[in-house]
């Protein structure tokens, strides 16, 4: 097929209190906050982005905080956990930050000749930290207290753990462009545009799971990136004529999504490059304050009431 993604735009998951989840990814992991605004379908809470300077499409995870919601159930049907990048360099230094930090974690193990470390983050989401070669080459943020060589570049793998997985691979290959790569175990990975960083799924077959529950601590979805609006378009039409259900076009502010919902239950969005997250305010400034979409403008002194006051790690 001609349609190709250049990889991961972003990851979304759903965990509890919004100060652990800045702690966590902002402070231990040293991501920069690049964008707090609210649940665009549920304002009342917010919707944290983390990622590089400027939010860089794949380097970007984000996280509906609802505190007091309850926890889901980790099984099948689910994203079971999303991989970050590091430079080959850097994994003794991390094994020292997050013992620090008091976070136990496994590891590190080789998983298609890749070191690879995971733990879990205060919400309960399996998060990996995974050597890359290229990753030297990317950049991360500098703004933090992990120094720059050792800094996170962005996404890496998602794995996909579903009962069957002929399906999934099915529609990932016939529909959405990824080829097949290797088997290691009962993981087998594929690839879409010329792989590497953020380019990566895994897909683990676990016909004696039941289906998770996703709630707090699960992965709401997974985005893929397209340039732009016509191409983003032209994705739809195609994934229709695959047989997938594809919402129409949601204005997101800083790119437009389309979802669908893959046959093994995970849930897929395309995702635009542009406009990006400079649209609403500078980047020497990015996730300092709440920025809203204009229809929820008349809202904001009744939001900011309801939500939490943030006080982000390294942010002035």
């Amino acid at each position: 097929m001609s349609l190709h993604f250049a990889g991961l735009h972003h990851i979304t998951a759903i965990v509890d209190e919004p100060q652990d989840n800045v702690n966590f990814y902002a402070g231990v992991l040293g991501l920069r906050l690049i964008k707090r605004t609210v649940n665009f379908d549920d304002p009342n809470t917010y919707h944290l982005y983390f990622g590089d300077e400027v939010g860089s499409p794949g380097s970007i995870v984000t996280f509906f905080p609802w505190p007091g919601a309850p926890h889901g159930t980790r099984g099948a049907g689910q994203v079971s956990a999303f991989a970050l990048a590091i430079p080959e360099a850097s994994v003794a230094y991390w094994e020292q930050r997050l013992t620090d930090s008091g976070i136990t974690f496994g590891g590190p193990e080789q998983r298609f000749n890749e070191q690879v470390l995971s733990f879990y983050d205060p919400a309960g989401l399996l998060v990996e930290l995974v050597t890359h070669p290229d990753a030297t080459n990317m950049h991360g943020w500098t703004g933090s207290e992990v120094p720059a060589a050792y800094a996170i570049r962005g996404l890496h793998v998602v794995t996909l753990t579903v009962q069957q997985a002929d399906a999934s691979v099915r529609v990932l290959t016939e529909a959405m462009g990824f080829r097949y790569l290797a088997t290691e175990g009962d993981r087998a990975r594929y690839v879409t545009a010329e792989g590497g960083v953020g380019a990566i799924v895994d897909v683990i077959a676990r016909p004696d799971l039941p289906f998770g529950r996703v709630a707090v601590g699960s992965v709401h979805h997974i985005a893929w990136r397209t340039p732009n609006d016509d191409e983003q378009a032209r994705w739809r039409r195609h994934l229709i004529q695959h047989g997938m259900m594809v919402t129409e076009v949601r204005d997101r502010q800083y790119f437009h999504s389309i979802y669908y919902r893959e046959p093994g239950g995970v849930l897929y969005e395309i995702a635009t490059d542009n406009p990006g997250f400079a649209f609403d305010e500078p980047v020497e400034t990015l996730g300092t304050t709440l920025k809203l979409p204009p229809w929820l403008e008349p809202r904001r002194e009744s939001l900011e009431r309801t939500l939490l006051p943030l006080d982000v790690p390294n942010q002035s």
